[in-house]
């Protein structure tokens, strides 16, 4: 039987270890150097029920929305879709539409990312933690977890009251 997009999410220890934080910390540090700008691309997956999934990695803290970088020879759209195969096993079904591009100065001075609505989509199997991802899940927009990242709520509070995208992720 399909997972359905209100199954709840898996979980894991709360606690992030040393040496998963410092792996974190070293990857931003490798593409601040090697290239002169990152862009990256986040999917906020919303269900008919209003619900928003959401991760939890291993390396940093708090729940964010599925994404990653845009590597090279991809296009961004190419991103969207291995990023929630990858850390959702969720696969888009519809068009996803573009919410805004963000300057994301918390990671550097070269960072951007793009944020994506997907409203139309299959689960393909529920999310299980794997060495990036701690805890995934569907969670309602007007109840979200502990601990969720100011910029993740930010984003969210654009979408569900229709704002136009701040310039700052």
């Amino acid at each position: 039987m399909e997972p359905s997009p209100p199954e709840r999410a898996m979980r894991e220890e709360p606690g992030l270890s040393w040496a998963r934080r410092m792996l974190g910390r070293l990857l931003h540090l490798y593409f601040r150097l090697v290239r002169s700008v990152t862009f990256g691309v986040r999917v906020a997956v919303i269900s008919e029920a209003g619900e928003v999934f959401l991760i939890r990695h291993t390396y940093v803290p708090g729940w964010h929305l599925p994404g990653g970088g845009v590597e090279v020879g991809e296009t961004v759209l190419d991103a969207l879709v291995r990023e929630l195969q990858e850390e959702a096993c969720i696969t888009p079904t519809g068009t996803p539409r573009l919410h805004g591009i963000y300057f994301n100065r918390r990671v550097s001075r070269r960072d951007h990312v793009a944020l994506y609505v997907v409203r139309a989509f299959r689960v393909d199997s529920v999310k299980r933690p794997d060495r990036e991802i701690a805890e995934a899940g569907f969670f309602p927009l007007d109840h979200l977890p502990e601990g969720v990242t100011a910029g993740t709520r930010r984003r969210l509070e654009e979408i569900a009251k229709d704002l136009p995208p701040a310039a700052d992720w």
